[in-house]
């Protein structure tokens, strides 16, 4: 079987302020330009190989996918359905707030005008499906978010409500899952 390859975007203003971005487009800073750049530097030196780039169309994955592919060679393209989860009325308020700890907990819900883990889930797992499908002829690099990051992470392993809540990942780290 196959496997894939999964990065967070670099940093962000809002990352450094604690704001959740959501599905707001807030571009890359210039430490988070450099460690997607840094990325694609680990990337080579690690051997790693990725036929396709497949990327959020959201600016900060975008330039983070782009910094990795002039480096690497990778190909690249956007995916709409890397694209991060719509938090609605929690988007630039504080990642760390309690309330939207206890929110992410709640699957069905959609936060006032967003999307519910639910509608992610279902357009997460069928791009897993459809990279899954594929993984005996082509190796995929995802460059997306951390709330994509946390529903990759369910999809290849058994997760609580609580465990699913607090699993996150670092700006520019690097994961693989097997298949």
């Amino acid at each position: 079987m196959g496997h894939v390859y999964f990065v967070r975007h670099g940093q962000t203003i809002w990352n450094v302020e604690n704001k959740i971005c959501g599905a707001t487009d807030i571009a890359l800073t210039e430490k988070g330009h450099q460690q997607a750049m840094d990325t694609g530097k680990e990337i080579l030196r690690q051997g790693i190989h990725a036929d396709e780039i497949l990327y959020s169309p959201l600016i900060r994955a975008a330039e983070t996918a782009r910094h990795i592919s002039e480096i690497t060679g990778i190909p690249l393209r956007a995916e709409p359905r890397l694209t991060e989860q719509c938090f609605g009325k929690w988007e630039a308020t504080p990642r760390d707030g309690a309330d939207f700890h206890e929110a992410k907990k709640d699957f069905a819900s959609r936060y006032a005008g967003g999307e519910s883990m639910l509608h992610l889930a279902q357009r997460i797992y069928n791009l897993l499906d459809d990279i899954k499908a594929e993984s005996d002829q082509k190796t995929y690099l995802l460059v997306a978010h951390n709330g994509i990051a946390r529903m990759v992470q369910s999809y290849f392993f058994d997760m609580t409500n609580e465990e699913y809540a607090d699993f996150g990942v670092k700006n520019c780290e690097v994961l693989r899952y097997d298949f």
